[in-house]
């Protein structure tokens, strides 16, 4: 098991919560940090920890090389939160973070360790989808950020200073990387329901491209499109009253199932 001094690095508990019975582990898009998830402990269930995921390269691990291929990562993560898989949780990923969030429930499943209850994916398509967008994380500097524009989702002040631009670029391209080099293999569908989250403006990912998570799940599939473009994540008043939503209905409904067989 990982070391408290490498957990505490990689999950970040903003509100820790003794009390908490269920936990909800959260994983930010590329170039995105623990930080997104700094409030949603005030706007999610009180029984709820959250656990933001702080990858490498960001915020407090600036100085730390990120990972820029994804089956690494995903094998480092399961290490990493093996002590905090002692309650039922869930995994949510946005964009970049839902395909980490389904490869590492995945991991999770072949080193036969818990898996979550539930997993939420946000603004990101179905994995099996082949991608059809040029890579670009080895482009120019330039062209790179030019692509970026088309996201929206780093402030153009950032994109128009330097200084920030030279920290940011460096996580940026290792996360389009883990993005561009991911290869999907198939494997059996998972065991736990599956949320996907959309933008009603998001040019980027189509409502068929949620929908297509189905197929990825033996158990049941909802699939929501909330205000927004790409990163309606930014503004998650009502991302996180359906998450709420969803997340107690599935607590109840298997506390009643577990009452009906004792």
């Amino acid at each position: 098991m990982a070391p408290p001094s490498l957990v505490d690095r990689w999950v970040l508990r903003f509100h820790p919560n003794p009390q908490a019975r269920r936990r909800l582990f959260c994983l930010p898009f590329a170039g995105g940090s623990a930080s997104t998830f700094r409030t949603w402990s005030t706007l999610l269930p009180a029984d709820i920890e959250v656990c933001a995921i702080q990858p490498p390269g960001r915020e407090s691990r600036i100085a730390e090389a990120p990972f820029t291929q994804l089956a690494p990562l995903v094998q480092t993560l399961a290490y990493i939160i093996q002590p905090y898989l002692t309650l039922p949780f869930a995994l949510f990923g946005h964009s970049l973070g839902a395909l980490i969030a389904f490869e590492l429930t995945r991991q999770l499943r072949r080193e036969q360790l818990p898996e979550p209850r539930q997993l939420f994916v946000s603004a990101r398509r179905a994995p099996q989808l082949v991608d059809t967008d040029a890579p670009i994380h080895q482009l120019p500097d330039a062209e790179f950020v030019q692509e970026l524009r088309r996201y929206n989702g780093t402030p153009e002040a950032v994109l128009r200073h330097a200084e920030l631009l030279a920290l940011l670029l460096p996580v940026l391209r290792a996360d389009f990387a883990l993005h561009e080099t991911y290869v999907y293999l198939p494997e059996p569908p998972l065991d736990c329901p599956i949320v996907a989250f959309g933008g009603l403006e998001d040019s980027l990912v189509q409502q068929k491209d949620l929908a297509a998570w189905r197929s990825q799940t033996r158990q049941r599939f909802d699939a929501h499109l909330l205000p927004g473009d790409h990163f309606f994540i930014n503004n998650p008043r009502a991302l996180l009253e359906l998450l709420s939503q969803k997340l107690a209905d599935h607590y109840s409904s298997g506390q009643s199932a577990g009452a009906s067989r004792q």
